[in-house]
């Protein structure tokens, strides 16, 4: 009987004493530290009992200890016992007590949005690798964030993919492998002033492309463009190109995994054009731009596409002649012709006008961007006169201003956009204005220079080589476009 009653008495402290500890452990150490040490106080009690017992040689003497100490024992046990209850106890009350505490932060919250917005960087949200179309990606007050204004950051993590992980790289953009000796360009992200920019997830970005096509159309601007997503891509699923062109400027690929196809449409006015020069650009007689007429190479496939970024640019600073209603209305830069002087300016405005009426009327109701134009930083002439680019760190705000050129070219990007948003809106077209001129005003250093070339200098350390400075490197600053595109594309879902 005073065997079992021993036994017993053990098994109910040992009990009593994993409760109390658990419970403990599971919440902060202030709230429990006292009853910790009175714990830890009664159980050195017991274990010294229970040694003189076990080590106690004479049986007499063990019998008579577990006499004596066994109603110790459940005295001891209950206390523990009560312990732990109180432990717990106070535990729910302290959750009941944050939670309380939570609800009513965020009952504040609430309340203090339904006033004017406060300019004032929202947390980030993890990114989980599954796509929910119905999260909001940077905050509940998107519309209020110009994903477009803001600054260039150092970035030590760097970009995600190198010219040895990605093999989509054109030799013209192929920084590292010409031989460009520096690598601080490849440090910095772009960072909106009123929000979080969430880094490109190739991953997710699968996900919600199952069974999708995308296209960009435009120049070798939009071709350097989707590299650069093929090389984020890259990291979850290697493309295979299904077509190319036969200058391979128009490419196609398609990632089998997800049934998703990507396409660049070589198209450098968007209208028809009959263009006379060779791939290095040297021409044999003008540009002939029928100003009334888009190019068909990317009409014919519009009806395929779910996504598109369109472009225009640089080529509509060639001089051209310009045709419409069948006849010669007049030129840009054109000398000796004696045809009126229209400028560059009324083209690219037609062309615009053209290619949203195309995509607003059509019943193909396609998500389309139309980007902004690209800033060349030539400084000390232009890409035929010596011009160079040796920067290495980006611009702050207010260092440098935009070309009239540019100014002209963005100012009726923005007009006609804003002309057919309106009516995208009326027949269930969503338009996007990706406005990337201005933060890549700010990144002189990401070209290749002279670097468009591979080790131009390895021969001659003082050789005259062409440089690039309008088109970017990769890895390189037009990463940066693909994080706005997807949380564009984001928000335009959820939106």
């Amino acid at each position: 009987m005073n065997q079992s009653l021993v036994s017993l008495s053990i098994s109910c402290f040992n009990n009593a004493w994993v409760v109390a500890r658990n419970t403990c452990f599971s919440i902060p150490l202030s709230l429990c530290l006292a009853s910790k040490t009175e714990i830890l106080l009664v159980s050195q009690v017991i274990h010294q009992m229970v040694k003189e017992m076990r080590f106690d040689s004479n049986p007499l003497s063990l019998y008579k200890n577990k006499h004596n100490h066994v109603f110790v024992k459940f005295a001891v046990s209950f206390v523990l016992l009560g312990l732990a209850f109180r432990l717990f106890v106070s535990d729910s009350i302290r959750f009941s007590s944050v939670n309380f505490e939570s609800q009513q932060t965020q009952i504040h919250v609430e309340e203090a949005n339904t006033g004017p917005p406060v300019p004032s960087a929202p947390p980030i949200k993890p990114i989980s690798a599954d796509f929910h179309p119905n999260e909001t990606h940077i905050s509940s007050n998107q519309e209020k964030c110009d994903l477009f204004t803001g600054e260039w950051i150092a970035d030590p993590s760097g970009p995600i993919y190198s010219n040895v992980t990605c093999h989509a790289i054109e030799g013209h953009q192929n920084c590292m492998r010409n031989g460009r000796p520096d690598s601080g360009y490849l440090y910095w992200r772009w960072n909106p002033r009123d929000c979080e920019l969430p880094r490109f997830n190739p991953e997710r970005f699968l996900n919600f492309m199952r069974n999708k096509w995308w296209a960009f159309i435009g120049d070798s601007i939009s071709r350097n463009h989707v590299q650069s997503l093929l090389c984020i891509l890259s990291q979850v699923e290697q493309a295979v190109e299904v077509y190319h062109d036969e200058e391979y400027r128009s490419k196609r690929w398609q990632f089998p995994s997800y049934n998703f196809t990507l396409s660049v449409v070589w198209t450098p006015f968007l209208l028809k054009a009959e263009v006379f020069e060779d791939i290095n650009g040297v021409s044999s007689s003008e540009i002939r731009l029928y100003l009334d007429e888009l190019d068909t190479k990317w009409t014919e496939q519009y009806k395929n596409f779910d996504y598109v970024v369109i472009a225009g640019g640089k080529w509509f600073l060639k001089t051209a002649i310009y045709h419409e209603n069948n006849t010669v209305k007049g030129c840009h830069y054109c000398p000796g012709k004696n045809l009126t002087e229209l400028g560059f300016d009324y083209a690219y405005r037609k062309a615009l006008q053209l290619v949203l009426s195309f995509v607003t009327r059509l019943d193909q109701k396609a998500f389309v961007f139309l980007r902004t134009t690209t800033p060349d930083h030539f400084e000390n002439g232009e890409w035929f006169s010596g011009g160079t680019c040796n920067r290495s760190v980006p611009f702050k705000e207010g260092e440098v201003e935009m070309r009239d050129i540019d100014c002209t070219m963005r100012d009726i990007e923005l007009e006609e956009f804003g002309k057919a948003t309106g009516i995208g809106a009326e027949k269930g077209v969503t338009l996007k204005l990706l406005d990337t001129t201005s933060l890549s005003l700010l990144r002189p250093d990401g070209h290749p220079g002279p670097y468009r070339q591979f080790q131009p200098f390895a021969k001659d350390k003082n050789a005259k080589v062409q440089n690039d400075c309008l088109h970017w490197c990769l890895p390189g600053p037009i990463d940066s476009w693909n994080d706005l595109l997807m949380e564009m594309m984001v928000d335009g879902i959820n939106g």
